[in-house]
């Protein structure tokens, strides 16, 4: 009888694993689908600009900070306002401007590198590096956000995980809460996001007249 008993638990241990093995593959192809159709309307725009707000939080170290921003992005080229500093990547060169210090920095970048973060990448930087799980769903002022929860593959990152909330309706990211290792959470959140703006032809221009009181740093 014991022993019939014990055959019965194991085999219900057994079904058991295989139900939540099950469950949880679903729920990764959930996560994989709603990434991916995320990627693609990215993709599908010519442009895009981005009004954002930017919130540091450490409450062991009593650091609350925010601070907004905007980006303006087409194909791999930007132009970032951040914190008082003004970002040009032209799709070859980089050029950071400090109006506070009157200095511009100028130097190469290598987009084909995966390890180059720049505000393109941000918006489908989840596609690799990664490991994905549906969490919560949650109504942000009648709008639907699916939270996807991301694990970073490499045990050396100093984040311990990502929430990526999605609009379900628009595919747009809504906001993005990186928690790392040390307790620091940051919030990024789109306040703005709008597509195929009318731009100028110099949008991602450094024009170097309009500057020049500013030393000229070139690092190569």
């Amino acid at each position: 009888m014991n022993k019939t008993i014990s055959k019965m638990k194991r085999l219900f241990s057994i079904a058991l694993l295989l139900i939540i093995s099950i469950s949880v593959n679903a729920q990764d192809k959930k996560a994989k689908a709603l990434l991916d159709d995320v990627t693609a309307k990215v993709k599908s725009y010519k442009n895009i600009a981005i009004d954002f707000k930017y919130t540091l939080n450490n409450a062991k170290e009593n650091i609350n900070q925010d601070s907004k921003g905007n980006v303006t992005i087409e194909g791999n080229k930007y132009v970032l306002n951040f914190m008082g500093v003004t970002k040009i990547y032209d799709g070859k060169k980089s050029y950071t401007i400090i109006p506070e210090d009157e200095e511009v920095t100028v130097s190469s970048v290598n987009d084909s590198d995966d390890k180059a973060i720049t505000p393109a990448k941000m918006l489908t930087f989840f596609n690799s590096g990664y490991k994905y799980y549906m969490d919560i769903p949650q109504n942000v002022k009648g709008r639907k956000i699916q939270y996807i929860k991301l694990i970073p593959n490499s045990a050396k990152d100093q984040r311990k995980e990502i929430l990526l909330g999605i609009d379900v309706q628009t595919k747009h990211i809504y906001n993005l809460i990186e928690i790392g290792k040390n307790g620091t959470k940051t919030t990024l959140t789109v306040n703005s996001f709008k597509t195929n703006q009318p731009l100028s032809k110099n949008q991602f221009t450094f024009v170097a007249s309009k500057y020049p009181k500013y030393y000229i740093n070139k690092l190569d």
